[in-house]
């Protein structure tokens, strides 16, 4: 399987660079263009209702084959009713394991599975579009900063939700407030517990985003050499270079999807339980 995607991947890049190389000259298309082009969103289909630009890009292609595979194929693979599954529902067993050994036992506690159906969400919607981006012909919807924010709104959202619903909304006001303070800097500390908060959330964004967007920019940098060199001779010694990193994004993709998990079971964990 990896020998066919290997070779599917190869044959994509060579055609890639063919396809530039002869329909536009070096002073026409330059490496920086070329970076761009295959970095950047760009509309698939223009749809605009009352001056409103609701067109489908790229990346929102990539977010609902993402949510397709999981909502039609994740309940395919893991109907199985067996004790020990086998093949890929085995793999994914051991994922959900992991994850509740590491994230909701050590942050969640007793009241862990309340939040669960969330996380693990989250962290297989994000490792399939980050894996998305490694098909050829494919895109890292992960790799668009609206995309991450609007991951990091979600888990924003449900960190407020939660803490309100389990500690109340006066319990929720004073999560942001520390005990014992005298009443003349509790506006200040309000004040930033509360940009501290947004503060975080806003890492969570750009955290993933920055690292999905910076592998594949990585990528079609080495790629773009080919064009510096104007000689297709010098592609094999890139190619190389790009199966290693197209590697290695795979497990950066598993790791950037745990990292937002773990951080966005953290944040709720803080959020259940502020004096602890």
């Amino acid at each position: 399987m990896a020998n066919i995607f290997q070779a599917s991947f190869i044959t994509f890049l060579v055609n890639l660079v063919q396809e530039h190389g002869n329909h536009a000259e070096p002073e026409e298309y330059t490496i920086k263009e070329f970076i761009l082009h295959h970095t950047q969103d760009h509309v698939i289909y223009p749809i605009h209702i009352f001056n409103i630009d609701i067109s489908i890009t790229k990346h929102v292609l990539m977010l609902w084959i993402a949510a397709a595979i999981l909502i039609l194929f994740l309940p395919l693979i893991t109907r199985s009713k067996a004790l020990v599954p086998k093949g890929p529902a085995n793999f994914i067993e051991w994922i959900v394991v992991f994850l509740k050994e590491s994230i909701f036992d050590n942050f969640l506690g007793e009241d862990a599975f309340k939040y669960a159906p969330y996380l693990l969400t989250v962290f297989f919607f994000i490792l399939t579009c980050n894996l998305l981006g490694l098909v050829p012909m494919g895109s890292t919807a992960t790799g668009n900063i609206s995309v991450t924010a609007g991951l990091a709104s979600l888990t924003f959202f449900f960190v407020q939700f939660y803490n309100i619903r389990k500690n109340g909304f006066g319990g929720y006001i004073k999560s942001f407030i520390p005990s014992k303070l005298p009443f003349i800097v509790v506006p200040i500390i309000f004040a930033v517990e509360i940009v501290g908060m947004l503060t975080k959330h806003f890492a969570l964004a750009i955290r993933l985003f920055a690292n999905m967007f910076a592998g594949h920019l990585v990528i079609f940098t080495i790629l773009g050499l080919i064009f510096l060199f104007k000689n297709i001779l010098i592609s094999p010694f890139p190619i190389l270079g790009i199966i290693f990193l197209s590697l290695l994004e795979i497990l950066i993709a598993l790791i950037q999807a745990y990292i937002f998990t773990i951080l966005s079971g953290v944040f709720i964990g803080m959020a259940i339980n502020p004096h602890h």
